[in-house]
């Protein structure tokens, strides 16, 4: 037995280190592998080596599912080199911790401790005991949600392309859409235009926006609902992750056809119909998604100010999204509402959240924000373009949501690289500083300074 905590603190402090550096080296290995094959001769439509600096940004966008590229992805990379792309959007949107449990479970191998502790903190598991179960079942239901996209898909593209080509658009975007993130192989239609050509085709615009929200709800709000058909018997996690989702795509529909209804390079031609679908999937795809269903340059600064923000929060814990995650925007909005009116505890459905939650939703946000506002100046003096334009990409890629307003292929190498690390940031950053910090306990402190009173506001 020991005889005090602090050993045993010691080893936790040393594994949630370790396993940050897990998760954190292993996505930089996959991106590196991503990079290398992509300057393949093989991999360029042309047949020319792409340079590395393209590749890089294009295998760091792809494995950390975020969809900026520095050009359109069916002009630029052959068969091999979107096959390349897919494998690291489904690698990287399940989490290489799910790819590596599918092995396991294909070969029958059992699992380390040290294996399941990263394989939790990926999709957001506090307790190891069912691990194992549950990570099958996000296995077998990811690929059933993703096979059901894919033969929707394919089947509305059957109509358009011969057979071989619609299963592969099917497959592609049903991949894509599912991880969140926002690659897309229509640029034989019109080069960088996203779903733009599909605006108001509700069969495509649809299957993707399901795509884009189950997989952005997260797999522990998908076990409990499975799990637990009583919407009243539900955890208060689940509760927080569907009513938030729910509001803010309602919320994004509404401010969206608002302000763009009569803008005659978004909404305005469109008719009525249209204008709401394309509303809709505008604040789907806002929830680190990445597919442009308008033109992103073309809207009010109103709406990329909106945009922004909903980047900013992206989708929920454990999920194929990014960003903020909005359980963490619930607990900083409660708190600010019930500080304003001069209570000191966050509670929710009876619940109370505890000090600790509360402090680090502020650290991330604080991070998030300062590091985005950062990014924007920086691109915005490097590369000499507007301001809301560069903060509009720097969230974007912070939020791993992929849109742009046009500006990423112009912008300067050292901007560029400016994009990729907060791609990596986005996806790898803020899952490692929720484990590592914000999980770790505290280092024990021998001293304490006397209090002091300051004047706040």
């Amino acid at each position: 037995m020991w005889k005090t905590g602090k050993p045993r603190r010691k080893i936790r402090d040393r594994q949630a280190v370790s396993i940050s550096r897990i998760i954190a080296v292993t996505f930089l290995v996959l991106i590196l592998i991503g990079a290398c094959l992509l300057t393949l001769p093989a991999a360029s439509r042309t047949g020319r080596r792409q340079d590395f600096l393209t590749a890089l940004f294009t295998a760091t966008s792809a494995t950390c599912v975020t969809g900026l590229v520095m050009g359109d992805t069916w002009t630029m990379w052959s068969g091999f080199g979107q096959a390349v792309i897919l494998c690291l959007i489904e690698i990287g949107g399940l989490g290489f911790m799910s790819a590596a449990s599918l092995a396991f479970f294909t070969f029958r191998k059992k699992m380390s401790i040290q294996s399941q502790m990263v394989m939790a903190e990926a999709i957001g598991v506090n307790n190891m005991g069912d691990i194992v179960r549950l990570q099958k079942n996000l296995m077998i239901r990811a690929f059933v949600v993703e096979g059901a996209g894919a033969l929707i898909l394919t089947i509305r593209f059957l109509f358009q392309f011969p057979f071989g080509q619609a299963v592969k658009l099917g497959v592609f975007h049903s991949i894509s859409a599912f991880c969140n993130a926002g690659f897309d192989i229509l640029g034989f239609i019109s080069p960088g235009a996203s779903l733009i050509p599909y605006q108001t085709d509700p069969v495509v615009i649809l299957t993707i926006s399901a795509l884009v929200i189950l997989g952005g709800l997260g797999f522990l709000v998908w076990d409990e609902v499975l799990g637990e058909r009583r919407p009243g018997r539900w955890n208060v996690y689940t509760k927080l992750v569907l009513i938030t989702t729910g509001a803010l795509l309602l919320g994004g529909t509404i401010s969206f056809c608002l302000l763009e209804w009569n803008n005659p390079d978004t909404l305005g031609p469109l008719s009525w119909p249209g204008k709401l679908l394309a509303g809709f999937f505008q604040s789907v795809t806002l929830r680190t998604a990445g597919f442009a269903g308008v033109d992103q340059g073309a809207l009010t600064p109103e709406s990329k100010a909106i945009s922004i923000v909903l980047m900013m929060i992206g989708g929920s814990s454990g999920s194929t999204a990014g960003g903020l995650k909005t359980v963490t925007f619930v607990v900083l909005f409660v708190f600010l509402w019930n500080r304003m009116r001069g209570r000191y505890t966050v509670s929710v459905f009876r619940r109370t959240i505890s000090d600790d939650q509360v402090l680090n939703a502020i650290v991330l946000f604080i991070v998030m924000v300062t590091l985005s506002f950062f990014g924007g100046s920086l691109i915005c003096a490097i590369s000499q373009v507007d301001f809301t334009d560069a903060l509009f990409e720097t969230m974007s890629a912070m939020g791993t949501v992929g849109l742009t307003t046009g500006i990423t292929p112009s912008l300067r190498v050292t901007a560029k690289l400016m994009l990729i690390l907060f791609m990596y940031f986005g996806r790898v950053g803020i899952l490692t500083i929720s484990f590592g910090f914000l999980k770790g306990k505290p280092a024990g402190q021998n001293y304490k300074y006397a209090n002091t009173d300051l004047l706040i506001g």
